[in-house]
Order: C-alpha cells, then structure tokens, then sequence
C-alpha cells in the first residue's frame, strides 16, 4: 500500500463519539456500570448489619447491668442502684401494738475501685455531701486493688440523692434495710439492736434473732411503752435529785409474771451503741446481781411463817446485838427491847431477823431461796441476765447475814419476780418479757401456802401504814412494800458511803396486781432527807409516785380505806388464827 491509499482510507465511524450532543460526556461502558453500582449496594448492607448488631450488644448489655446482674460495669458515669433487699426481719411491738422495733429500706454506698478515676478528687466530691467521712481512709480504698468496697452503709433518701447527683464514676448503691427503733433510748436494754447486717447481737434482738428472720406478724412484748417512760421520768428525778450514778425500776404483772416495765439507768442511744461506753449499756435490771438489805426480809419471814418455825404472834429479843466473831449484827434505829414478828418485819429488825433464820436452819433457807428463784438465773428472755452471787461454802454466818439481806446478791428482776410469789397467793411464776395469750392468772409453781401469802400481804401493807415505808403510801391504792439498805461491796469489804437503796411493793394490797421496785444506784442524801439516803428515804417515794400515776392509767379505781370490807382483806389484826399458819414445806 502506497503513502497516499494510508490516509486516503475513512476511519470507521463511532456513532457516539461522532454525536455532537455528547460532547464534554464521560462514558463507561455498560458493564462496569452494573458492577459499581452492585458494589456499592453491598457495602451499605453490611454497614447497616454492623449498626443494628452494634445496638443489639448494646442493648442487651443494658439488660444484663440494669435488671440480671447488677454489677459494676467499666465507663459508668453515675451511680447505679442495685436490689440486694434481704428477706425482711419481723417488727417488734410493745403489748398495745406500739412498735418497738421495725425495718426499712436504705441505700448503701459501695465502689469499684477499678471504675474510679481519680481516688482522691472523688473522696472530696463524697466529703461535700458525708462531712464526717475520713478522706484519707476513703482515698485509700477507692485505690484498692479490689473491685468492691464499701464506703458507707445506710444512707438516708437525701444522701443517696446528694450523692448520685455527684455523677462520680465507679460509685453504686446497694438497697438492703436497716432497724430503726422509735422507742430509742427508752427500750434499748430490753430491745437491744442488731449489727450492720441485720443480725441481732443484745437483747430481744439476739434472743429471738431467728425466730425474727423466720415470721412476718410483730413480736409482741409484755412492756407497756406507757408505764416504761413514767417509771423512767420518776426513776430518773431521783436519781438527779439524789445524785445518784444509776437506777432500776421495773412492774410486774402479779398474776401473769408479764414484765410491764423494765428501765435501767443510764441508759443509751441504740443507734450510736458503738460510741456508747459500757456503764450505759449495763441493764441493772437483769445483768446487775446486788446485796439489796433489808427487802430480802420478806423473803425470810415468809420461809420462817411457812416452814413452822414461827408464828406471827411468837417475839425474839432484840435487845441487844448478836456478835459473830469479830463482826456485830445490829440495828439502824434499835428498838432494844423483846419484838413480835410483825413488829420485826414493821421495824426492819436485824437483830430479830437473824434469831427467824437461825430457827428456819441453813439447809430449809437454801430449799426456800432456790424455790423462790433466788438461786438460779431469772427466765427472762435476755442474753444479758446475770448469776446469782450465793457463798460456799454456805455457813451459819451466812444464814445470818442473807436473813437482813446481805452475803447474796440477786438481780432485780429476781427479787420482784419472788416477791410477786409472795403476795399473789404463793405460786411463783416466771418473769417474762412476752406477752401472754390470755390475761387470765398463770398457774405458776406453788412455793408457800396461800395462808402464808395473806400474811405477808398484810405485813407489808402493816410496814407503809406504820413501818420505814409510809413515803409510798397513796391514798385509796392500798399499797404495802419493804425498803431496802445496803452497802456496796468492795474488795473484801464494804464501802459505807456507797449505799444501794432500794423499795419493792405491791398494790392493791387486798388483791395485789402490780409488784413495783425501784433501786438508786449511790444517791446521796440531801436536806429533804436530813442527809439520810437510805430506801425508805430516797426509793419509797419513787414507787408512791409511779402507784399513784399507774393506777389510773391501767384502770384500778382508788377504794375507801375505811371500809371494814376493805380492812378486812388489809389489816393485820383482821387475820383470823394468825399464829396457826399451815407450813407447806411439811406438806
């Protein structure tokens, strides 16, 4: 081919190229179109896959925090709340349904160490809303190697709000409940409280702690809130009118052993029990055993009368004082002469007292004061309940000194327990902090004979009529009681300017209900008293002023104490065949 046929040929036409309407175009050929646009679709259906499985783990990491697990999870910026509630601990209430003791719900603050930040930026964060919190402590355990402490137990709905507005990272709530108790300070020796865990470890609280996990109806108690706070105000008003360092009161249902009352003070605030030292948390009314003095002399008249030994128209002479060894048993305000047995009880006779035990003999005193359970813990359903402090070897000198109340020591509730046997009939029934199904009289256990019983109802009402007692007397109330003087045992001796002073009574006398005892703890005399602190002084006015406000408050109408029926059932020299009393332990 020749130079001139080569450009002489027509190149081949292209229709689009050649179209002068697409001029400027970009064109791909049809292939590579569809496998772009196959490309692309693919791509956003995977992203799409990607997005909805990013929300699926999301969310139900939401649900395995939030409403199954609960535990601290990495990049939360609040605190979260989590549901530990425990199975709820039953209430405690008083024998009207006035609660004692109850649970409710409460937060409380846990962190992971782990989540925190900054350990000590956050510490000061918690100190703005809990001031007492030690910065130091709560820096050094947000920097833990651990990934759970706890840095405050039972917040109030205000803190926890405080705090969860703090935002800090690592921080949660768990909701568990705490007792709270409304009576406070005024039942804390018979309650008790429980631990940070809601395990009772004093009192009621850790007598029955599982009987408290295990029911859901109240736990009703034989107190009456009512009668515990006036027995409270008179008992403390001696106490600071007589400078006294403590005290005991309590009431006892005669007939059913029902503690209606039960103070011990000083007493405490169940909430800051850690902080509160021991003297405060000591019950006297059931941890405390004292040599009472002279109210163990109804104990021993009545063993004297009831085992035949005597009679109450038989005397002993206490004219003059009984030497023993190089120890002399006298009288504090001496009658010096021959005495009956009524006026030995009336007076408070030492001397005369002494002579009655010798004739019961050691080994029926023993028999007498262990049926009277004098011998033995008191049943009360306290952990705190103390030993009695009996000697032993158990001598003659013994038997002398415990017949006025001296060389044994007993609780309170045993003594009021034993003097309710007394004056109910003869029967002794078990001092309880429960309450009883029926008000109807316990049987008990018998310890004297009920002609026993009458009379030393009369003789005690005898000693407030005309004996050491006259400061408890109300009228119309009809009430009988025997004080009590005695000096503290120290080391190997006794200290004469530490004195417990005590008074127990009952009334009404012609049918007895209510057995009252109140005990100063080292009062002091003062110049209403002329300087004398001793019980007739000091606690006799205690018990007239609780008899006088309980009367009324649990429905006993005052009587006409004139009334020959009601001297009847009273006075002594209305008792008929007085020196043939029957002796039950021949029985």
């Amino acid at each position: 081919m020749t130079e001139s046929s080569w450009h002489d040929t027509p190149a081949p036409a292209d229709p689009i190229r050649d179209d002068p309407s697409t001029a400027g175009t970009r064109v791909r050929c049809p292939g590579r179109a569809a496998e772009a646009l196959e490309t692309g679709r693919l791509r956003l259906v995977i992203t799409g896959l990607l997005l909805a499985l990013g929300f699926l783990v999301v969310a139900g990491r939401l649900v395995d925090v939030s409403l199954l697990r609960g535990e601290a999870q990495p990049g939360r910026l609040v605190a979260a709340t989590v549901d530990a509630t425990p199975a709820g601990r039953a209430d405690i209430t008083d024998r009207n349904g006035v609660l004692l003791a109850t649970s409710l719900p409460t937060a409380s603050l846990y962190a992971d160490p782990a989540m925190v930040l900054d350990a000590e930026e956050a510490a000061d964060r918690l100190a703005t809303v809990l001031p007492d919190i030690n910065r130091a402590a709560v820096t050094a355990a947000l920097r833990a190697d651990r990934r759970f402490v706890w840095l405050r137990r039972g917040l109030s709905p205000r803190q926890q709000d405080r705090i969860n507005r703090l935002g800090i990272p690592g921080l949660q709530f768990q909701n568990e409940q705490r007792r709270f108790y409304p009576g406070g300070s005024l039942t804390a020796h018979i309650i008790g409280y429980t631990d940070i865990d809601g395990r009772g470890i004093a009192g009621i609280e850790q007598r029955f702690d599982e009987v408290l996990r295990n029911r859901r109806e109240p736990l009703a108690l034989s107190i009456d809130l009512r009668v515990q706070q006036l027995v409270r105000e008179e008992l403390q008003a001696s106490i600071d009118d007589f400078r006294a360092v403590g005290g005991a009161g309590i009431v006892l249902d005669a007939r059913t052993g029902e503690l209606v009352a039960m103070v011990s003070l000083p007493d405490f605030n169940p909430y800051l029990r850690g902080e509160v030292p021991e003297e405060q948390r000591f019950n006297r009314t059931a941890q405390g055993a004292y040599e009472l003095g002279s109210v163990f002399k109804i104990f021993n008249t009545a063993m004297a009368l009831d085992s035949g030994a005597t009679s109450l128209s038989d005397g002993y002479d206490a004219t003059h004082p009984i030497r023993v060894g190089r120890f002399v048993i006298n009288d504090f305000h001496p009658e010096a002469r021959w005495l009956t047995v009524p006026e030995i009880f009336m007076h408070s006779s030492n001397i005369g007292s002494v002579h009655m035990a010798l004739d019961v003999g050691t080994e029926r005193q023993q028999e007498y004061l262990r049926r009277f359970g004098l011998l033995q813990p008191s049943p009360v359903e306290l952990p705190e309940v103390a030993w009695p402090l009996a000697p032993s070897p158990w001598r003659e000198v013994n038997t002398m000194t415990i017949s006025f109340g001296h060389g044994l020591a007993v609780t309170p509730v045993q003594l009021t327990s034993g003097v309710g046997a007394m004056v109910n009939g003869g029967r002794l029934v078990p001092a309880t902090l429960l309450r009883r199904q029926s008000d109807e009289p316990a049987a008990g256990v018998r310890v004297v004979s009920e002609r026993t019983s009458d009379a030393m109802r009369r003789l005690l009402r005898l000693v407030v009529e005309h004996g050491t007692g006259g400061n408890a007397d109300v009228e119309g109330y009809l009430v009988g009681g025997k004080t009590g003087t005695a000096e503290k045992s120290r080391g190997s001796g006794y200290a004469r300017d530490a004195l417990i002073s005590s008074f127990v009574a009952a009334f009404p006398m012609d049918r007895p209900q209510y057995v009252v005892f109140a005990m100063l703890d080292e009062p002091h005399g003062n110049a209403r008293t002329y300087g004398y602190a001793t019980g007739g002084w000091v606690a006799a006015p205690v018990v007239g002023r609780i008899v006088e406000r309980l009367g009324p408050m649990v429905g006993i109408a005052p009587v006409d104490e004139t009334d020959p029926t009601v001297q009847a059932r009273v006075a002594l020299d209305a008792l008929p065949g007085a020196s043939q009393l029957a002796s039950f332990a021949e029985r």
